[in-house]
Parts: C-alpha cells; structure tokens; sequence
C-alpha cells in the first residue's frame, strides 16, 4: 500500500486507506465503492415532500432513474417530537457506512467519521463538499461560484445528525408543510473548512416553507439520500497489494 502526502500529514484507516489528519480529504487518497449517497436533483413540494416515507421514495424514484439499483435508499432528514410520537435521528436512519457518492469515492467511513462524533474526527472531516456531493445523475449541486445557488439542503438536524427540541419548527411541520411560515434546518453541500459553508447537515434555517422561501435562502428543496444497506469497496490501482 503506498502513502500520499496531503497537506503535511497523514492517518490510516482500520481499512487500510490513508487520510489527511486534518481538513477535506483529497479524492484521490480514498478508496472507492458502490454508490451509496446523492444528492437529490431535484426537490418535491417545498418543504412538503410527504413526511419520511415520501421522502424515502423519492430517494428511491431517482435512484432507479439513474440506474443506482435497488437499495434501501432513505432521505437524511429528521423529524421532531409530537404528541405520540417521538422524534426521529436522521443519523439513525441511513445505516452504519460506508457511504460513496456516484463517483464511487467514499464520503464516509462510518457514522462517527460522517458527523465528526469525536474532536480528532471533526477535524479530518468527511468528505462532503461541492465536488463530491452530487446527485443521482453525477452533477454538482448548484455552490459556490455557480450561476444559480442551491447549496441549502434540506436536513432538520443537528450537526450530530439528531433532531431538534419542538420549541420551533426546523422541519417545516416534519415535511409536511410547503407554506410561507414555519423553517427547516440545512445543510451546505458545499462545506468546506472556511468561510461561511463550514456544516454540510446543519447550517441554518429557512425563511419559509414554500418553494420559493426555499430558493430564498440559497436552496431549491433538496435533500441527501443515503443507503442504509452496507455498500461494498471496490478495489482500485490505488488500494491494489
């Protein structure tokens, strides 16, 4: 297995993969797998997009469009507590990982890696970014220095992948509601390390539900899709004994 040097240091992975100590991995020094993570194309109904399940399979419609294959495809999303009924963890819904976009590069080891669960984690960061966080189609996702900015993506959540408090709507009435009031919590797809798009899950809120609120703010209803199911390595040149 050969190293590479990124930005003056290096850690190794339990899978034998090399990544820089701190900051967003460089693509090439990552393994690569089945595909496992898009961003949407496009959105549903603003902030409606029919509760979980028609989140769900709508990650599943364009999966199938794309030729992803069949997997237990399911929407990054939270929802928060109700009256009988307990709120949800987006993080509890995708799985354990690995995760890799549509490219094949692997954006996740795990579930720690991907929200940073530890403060050594954090700073090695994952590997969302608005080269790698395409959609099912393998294009980016409107950031920054592009004509139109779609970057908000639609999570409800923490930066540890966990619901909020009900005391305010983060979840435009748990994606159920495209009207002008209420709020959702997004994420940048376009994170990076500096400037102003440093969360990929938990940015800031909405001004609105609606379609047009969305757009408002730098998004356009889009939201992460994840399989849940565990997605296999596929050996490269790279990773080759």
């Amino acid at each position: 297995m050969a190293l590479v040097l990124v930005a003056g240091a290096l850690t190794s992975c339990t899978d034998g993969s090399v990544t820089p100590a701190r900051g967003i991995p460089a693509f090439e020094t990552v393994p690569h797998g089945e595909p496992s993570f898009f961003v949407t194309s496009r959105g549903l109904d603003g902030g409606d997009l029919g509760g979980l399940e028609g989140a769900d399979a709508h990650c599943r419609a364009l999966a199938s469009e794309a030729g992803l294959g069949a997997r237990d495809w399911r929407a990054y999303l939270s929802t928060q507590a109700l009256p009988g009924a307990p709120a949800i963890n987006a993080r509890d819904r995708i799985g354990e990982g690995p995760w890799f976009n549509v490219e094949n590069i692997r954006i996740a080891i795990n579930q720690a890696h991907l929200h940073g669960d530890t403060l050594d984690l954090a700073r090695e960061g994952n590997l969302v970014s608005q080269g790698s966080a395409l959609t099912e189609a393998g294009e980016r996702t409107g950031g920054k220095g592009d004509p139109v900015l779609r970057h908000d993506i639609l999570t409800g959540s923490r930066v540890d992948g966990r619901a909020y408090g009900n005391e305010f709507d983060r979840t435009c009435r748990n994606w159920t509601y495209s009207g002008e009031d209420g709020s959702a919590q997004v994420g940048h797809s376009d994170r990076d390390t500096i400037g102003l798009s440093i969360s990929w899950n938990s940015a800031h809120q909405t001004i609105g539900c609606t379609s047009k609120k969305l757009q408002a703010t730098g998004g356009d209803g889009l939201f992460y899709c994840f399989a849940a199911d565990p997605a296999r390595y596929i050996e490269t040149p790279e990773r080759a004994e």
